[in-house]
Order: structure tokens, then C-alpha cells, then sequence
């Protein structure tokens, strides 16, 4: 048990804007830690457990700070390397730049334009960007669903996902258009050492294919058949192919999109003689929820972007052969999130858009109402 600390009430604050500021040193918020756990009455070994740090250092920076204050956490003579030759508030300032500016006439920062701008140098942003996880050459796309009953049918999902029926199977089930045979013009270079494998910029389109497929979340099968095109009499094609598959009066959930060839009224007159079929919709613009679009990745990144297709049925040869090996040891994707983190996450997305864009995120029905 190591002595306590006794903090004034504005060391205390001072510590806590350090740690909680994004230009502070990750070893520096470290130190801050350390010092408010061991003021708090905590042991060294307790402190030492809970973040992760040998005991001799909890030791080390305790001493330190009831030697020298604040400015002893801030000493980097204690350790190895360079020392820093930038404030906190030139980070800071940095890092603000990064998060809330663009330069003239482009879309984000690099480390040789905010380098140039900031009046440091390029390696300088870098270690900034590294330390605070900044990436601005990156980017993700996304979309906010405006179905107005978005949290019915996710809860519907989600509760399949999470806790599945007994005595039933649930099916993540959906096409996937438009596939192309390409052909590339010139042979790529094979992989070898010290180089990766190479393709031609440049292709020829052999025709396209569709594949309908099934993903049992269970066990991680997947059905999967091609067809030259995507209406409802090949989905009914499909749907006879998933009932072959999985023989029986065991009943089979589907987790669907919205687009139309589900909704056919031939569909509809078919799953009507087939109460065994129960259908779960996603919500519109949220095909992220339905699993199967996970294993539609793999597909595309392991058999198909990449591949080399002289016609459609090499193509779909390929594609089956895949659904085989894949078959042969399924995985199953398996779901974590809660209605809940989902509900939170989406909140924050919508309140840092409605800041941005006020109304951006509101249902249309609602739009129209409003207008009314």
C-alpha cells in the first residue's frame, strides 16, 4: 500500500482537463491517471491492475508528483528518446485544424499541407495524426434510415439474431445483381516476393450474372443459385430451391430488403400456400442488418474481384465452386450488437447530422405532416 496523495481542488481540475484534452500525450494522460487513482486512496497494486502498468511505475510518477507538482508529469527525462518539442496547445491546435478546417479548394488535410500550413513538419502531423487516430485520407459511407418503423422491424431482426426460435431455422436471404464477367486485356504478373500480384487496369465485359442467396445463421450454410436475371419468377425459383434444401414443416424465417420482387403479389399468393415461410423485413436503407450481405464481401473479395472471366459461365462456375468450399467448413456470422447499442449509436449520428443539416434526418411522412 503506497502513501497518498493529497490533490488540491485545482491540481485535481487540472489533471482532468489534461486527460481529457485530445492534444495531451498518451503517456502524460497516463501519469494523470496515476496520480488522481493513488489521491483517490487506491493502492499502488490496485492502480497498477487497473491500467494496465507495471507497480514500480504507479510508484515512480506518485513520487514524482509529490516531489515536483504538475510540471513532474510532464518531464519526459525519465524516459528514452527525443524530448518533445511542441506545447500542448501547439497540438492542440493541430489537431483542431485537422478536425474542424479544410485547405482552399480540397477536401481534407494531408501531412504535407497541414504541415505546411501549421509551420511544422510533415513527420510532425504524422505522430500527431498517429497518436490522436486520425486518418483524414479515410473515409466510410453510411445512410440513416428514415422508415418510420425503423425500431419495430430492427427489434424484429435483431431479436431473431440474438434469440432465435426454437424449432425453427432463420435465413438471411438476398440477391446480389449485376455481377460481371470480366476479362482482363493482358495477363497479370503473378505474386512473388517482394512484389503483390498484378492485373490490368483495363477489362472486357463478357455478360453479368445474379446470384440468389440464403445464409442459415445457425451453422453458416449457404444456399446460392445464378439466374440472368432478378424478377419474381426467379425468386420463386429460389424460394422453391431454399424449401428443397431444407425439407420438412420446420419453419424458415427470412430475413429480406424491401425490394419489390419480395413483395410480388405472385410471392405473396405463393407464401400463402406456404405458411412455413415467415418473412422479416429489414427497415429501408439498413441493409447492414441482413447477414448475408457480410458473406456477399467474402465473395466478392475472395472469388470474384480479383478473378479473370472469359464468359458468364466461368463466372458462375466460379461462384459455385466457392458456395463449395465455402460449404464444405461454414462459419456463421455471428451478431453482437443489441437494439439498444444500435438505438445510441444511431442518436449520435443523428445529432451530430441535425447540427450540420437541421431536418436532414427526419422521416417524410413526417416532412409532409409538418408541412401540413
Amino acid at each position: 500500500m503506497g502513501k497518498s496523495l493529497t490533490l488540491s481542488p485545482a491540481d485535481q481540475q487540472k489533471l482532468e482537463q489534461w486527460i481529457a484534452a485530445h492534444g495531451t500525450p498518451q503517456q502524460v494522460a497516463l501519469r494523470c491517471r496515476i496520480v488522481l487513482a493513488t489521491a483517490g486512496g487506491e493502492s499502488d497494486v490496485t492502480v497498477s491492475k487497473r491500467l494496465g502498468v507495471n507497480r514500480n511505475t504507479v510508484i515512480l510518477w506518485r513520487k514524482r508528483f509529490a516531489v515536483e507538482g504538475l510540471d513532474g508529469l510532464w518531464d519526459i527525462a525519465a524516459g528514452r528518446g527525443r524530448k518533445a518539442k511542441y506545447s500542448i496547445d501547439k497540438i492542440a491546435a493541430i489537431v483542431d485544424a485537422t478536425l474542424q478546417s479544410k485547405p482552399a479548394g480540397m477536401t481534407h488535410w494531408s501531412c504535407r499541407t497541414l504541415a505546411e500550413n501549421q509551420g511544422v513538419s510533415k513527420s510532425t502531423i504524422h505522430n500527431i495524426w498517429h497518436a490522436h487516430k486520425l486518418q483524414p485520407h479515410r473515409s466510410k459511407t453510411f445512410k440513416l434510415s428514415r422508415d418510420p418503423k425503423f425500431l419495430e422491424k430492427m427489434t424484429d431482426v435483431v431479436g431473431l439474431y440474438l434469440n432465435p426460435p426454437q424449432q425453427a431455422l432463420v435465413l438471411c436471404v438476398d440477391e446480389k445483381s449485376q455481377i460481371q464477367a470480366l476479362d482482363r486485356t493482358q495477363p497479370g504478373l503473378p505474386l512473388k516476393k517482394g512484389r503483390y500480384g498484378t492485373m490490368a487496369h483495363d477489362y472486357k465485359r463478357n455478360g453479368t450474372t445474379t446470384l440468389f442467396a440464403a445464409l442459415e445463421t445457425l451453422e453458416g450454410k449457404v444456399v446460392g443459385e445464378c439466374y440472368s436475371r432478378h424478377r419474381h419468377q426467379e425468386f420463386l425459383r429460389f424460394l422453391r430451391r431454399i424449401e428443397i434444401e431444407f425439407p420438412g414443416d420446420i419453419p424458415l424465417h427470412l430475413i429480406m430488403d424491401n425490394y419489390g420482387t419480395h413483395k410480388h403479389a405472385k410471392v405473396k399468393t405463393w407464401l400463402k400456400r406456404h405458411p412455413r415461410f415467415v418473412l422479416h423485413f429489414v427497415p429501408t436503407s439498413s441493409i447492414w442488418l441482413n447477414l448475408v450481405e457480410r458473406w456477399f464481401g467474402h465473395l466478392d473479395s475472395k472469388a470474384i474481384r480479383r478473378g479473370v472471366f472469359l464468359s458468364v459461365a466461368d463466372l458462375q462456375e466460379s461462384i459455385q465452386a466457392f458456395l463449395k468450399a465455402w460449404n464444405a467448413a461454414p462459419k456463421p456470422f455471428v451478431w453482437t450488437a443489441t437494439v439498444q447499442s444500435i438505438q445510441e449509436k444511431l442518436t449520435r449520428c443523428r445529432q451530430t447530422l441535425e447540427q450540420i443539416q437541421p431536418g436532414c434526418t427526419t422521416p417524410k411522412s413526417r416532412k409532409r405532416k409538418t408541412a401540413v
